[in-house]
């Protein structure tokens, strides 16, 4: 019984529990930037007046694709209507 206690004590456990932290907070990094990309991506449509229905919240809200969002970002700038960010064709 003594055995399984020292293990959690050991320098393998203490460095694997590091390593999951790290790449907790990297995860927890990358999807800081994504909800900020995803908010700046609405807030563009806000500031131009451009309504935004919940579906396209939704789906702007939802999409972890960093390079979409950008895409997106580009497109809002322009956009007639908050569906435009979709469209397929060129940025």
């Amino acid at each position: 019984m003594m055995l399984v206690n020292y293990f959690f004590r050991h320098e393998v456990a203490e460095k694997v529990r590091a390593e999951a932290r790290e790449e907790g907070r990297e995860e927890g990094r990358e999807e800081g930037v994504e909800q900020e990309r995803a908010s700046m991506v609405l807030r563009i449509l806000d500031w131009r007046g451009v309504p935004v229905p919940d579906s396209v919240r939704d789906r702007v809200k939802a999409c972890s694709d960093l390079e979409q969002l950008k895409v997106w970002a580009q497109r809002a700038v322009g956009a007639a209507s908050a569906e435009d960010l979709f469209a397929e064709g060129p940025n």
